[in-house]
């Protein structure tokens, strides 16, 4: 058979090879296109859950936080006051929380400070803070950041309504590669506050710990009182560029 005799069927051969590695072009392409499409449709939906979730959370901290602010200022003890206050700051975080972004130790501890001089001074005590001038400042991402602050407000919280704290005492400092964090008052002591021991807010508060992969514990002051100490490892900090 001559050879241009087979050039047809050669031709064919060549155009359905063609055809078909187009076809598996086209098919990869697809495929990418109807990904691409459902992950976008997917963060989308995620986007207007998000927006919808701060929508509330701003309904509620201008609602309810409105009325809790108003009633600080009708109670006449302090420590209800100090309590709708401790509420209040708790929407607050619920809400800064979902809007911010992670923070650096430094940041945090200085928040915490700024909030419990206020919390004390609203109530006629005082704050002393004792923070070492070598204190590394690694970054700590949301949930960190809300455990030490939660955890911190508690102690306060505690120094106050079973304490009956007219000081407080917050020492930071670091000891290798770990925080410790102590919390103390000059209240009667932790054989007043026995009962407390399994309380919601002290079960909190060990929950909060574990996930910061530390430990929380009381014993008592140096010099009286109830010392409450917070130690959890740190991150790394961050290196400064070369």
């Amino acid at each position: 058979m001559p050879w241009f005799a087979m050039l047809p069927a050669l031709v064919f051969a060549m155009l359905a090879l063609w055809f078909w590695r187009r076809q598996r072009v086209l098919r990869s392409q697809l495929d990418d296109l109807r990904e691409t499409a459902s992950a976008q449709l997917a963060n989308e939906r995620r986007q207007g859950a998000e927006d919808e979730r701060k929508r509330l959370l701003d309904d509620l901290h201008d609602d309810i936080g409105a009325k809790l602010l108003t009633l600080i200022h009708t109670l006449e003890q302090p420590g209800q006051a100090d309590l709708v206050r401790s509420v209040v700051q708790d929407f607050r975080d619920i809400v800064s929380r979902s809007h911010q972004d992670a923070c650096t130790l430094l940041q945090a501890l200085g928040e915490i400070r700024e909030e419990t001089e206020a919390r004390l001074e609203a109530v006629g005590s005082c704050l002393d803070w004792e923070q070492h001038p070598d204190t590394p400042d690694p970054n700590l991402d949301e949930q960190q950041t809300l455990h030490l602050f939660r955890i911190a407000r508690e102690a306060v919280t505690n120094a106050l309504r079973h304490g009956h704290a007219s000081r407080v005492r917050m020492r930071v400092r670091a000891i290798g590669h770990e925080l410790l964090f102590d919390v103390t008052d000059d209240g009667p002591g932790l054989a007043s506050n026995a009962g407390r021991a399994d309380g919601r807010g002290v079960i909190g508060m060990r929950h909060r710990a574990e996930a910061l992969n530390g430990s929380v514990g009381w014993e008592p002051g140096t010099t009286g009182g109830t010392k409450v100490i917070l130690r959890f490892p740190l991150p790394a900090a961050p290196t400064e560029p070369v």
